[in-house]
């Protein structure tokens, strides 16, 4: 009897280690994985808004380079991506949107308006191409290729 209980703890034994080595190879091959996608994200190039200037005294900070995300809002309230405490920009004044490989550029109801390259917006969504001015209250930005980027429209 003592054989047939030691016979069934080493199968045992050896199947929970098999299913050990097992989930460790598959967590590897998953980091390897995503770590791959994240070079074919590279394939996509990065844009970022630069900042170009602002007009009078500011009197609130500001970045001169903010990085977009996927959805990018822009505005007074502390819950927008990028935050600028003109007193010119709406809560929430603008969004970015990056859709496949384009960026777009969208008013989100903004009492002074958002400009692109010195029109108004007005509630169209329009989409950026590299070096666009945009105008959001007393700061202007220019929607950029990040550096070391090459860029698929002048392929």
């Amino acid at each position: 009897m003592f054989e047939i209980v030691s016979s069934i703890f080493k199968y045992a034994f050896t199947l929970i280690i098999y299913i050990f080595i097992y989930n460790i190879i598959r967590l590897i091959l998953m980091d390897i994985r995503s770590m791959s996608d994240k070079g074919r994200s590279g394939d996509m190039p990065r844009y970022v808004l630069k900042l170009s200037g602002v007009k009078g005294i500011a009197d609130f900070v500001i970045e001169p380079v903010y990085d977009l995300n996927k959805v990018t809002t822009i505005g007074r309230a502390v819950e927008n991506t990028i935050t600028i405490e003109d007193d010119f920009l709406s809560a929430t004044h603008a969004r970015i949107i990056r859709k496949r490989k384009n960026y777009y550029l969208q008013d989100d109801n903004s009492t002074n308006g958002t400009f692109l390259n010195g029109k108004r917006l007005g509630k169209r969504r329009v989409r950026l191409k590299d070096g666009d001015q945009i105008h959001l209250g007393r700061c202007e930005f220019l929607f950029v290729m990040e550096k070391g980027q090459v860029s698929h429209e002048s392929i």
